[in-house]
């Protein structure tokens, strides 16, 4: 069982996206690791700090019940090729990419160069 503290450090270390919701007139927090995690605000840092609050919360709950607590992106460590050579950072771009749109790097890279 991790600690309170523990928890704080990995959710803080989350990726966090903020985004203009036009349709619902507020601001959408997303939370990469957490894929199925929303929520929102009507301002940029509310919907920051909800986002954050609902990670630890989550921690939280995976802790109790012994499940697996997602390893922040950031912490990863990324080789950087996948067939073709890429600065670690647009791995990781494309890691966060694919991670919130639910496919593997590699699917997510195949529909990039077939948009070209």
């Amino acid at each position: 069982m991790k600690t309170l503290r523990e928890l704080k450090s990995i959710a803080s270390k989350y990726s966090y996206r903020v985004d203009w919701s036009e349709e619902d007139g507020v601001y959408v927090c997303s939370i990469a690791e957490l894929p199925s995690a929303l929520c929102h605000g009507h301002t940029h840092e509310k919907a920051l700090n909800e986002g954050k609050s609902l990670a630890l919360d989550i921690l939280k709950e995976l802790n109790e019940t012994r499940e697996l607590i997602p390893e922040p992106l950031s912490l990863k460590k990324f080789s950087g090729n996948f067939v073709v050579r890429t600065t670690q950072d647009l791995h990781r771009k494309l890691a966060l990419e694919a991670q919130e749109k639910g496919v593997s790097v590699n699917k997510l890279v195949n529909e990039k160069l077939a948009s070209t």
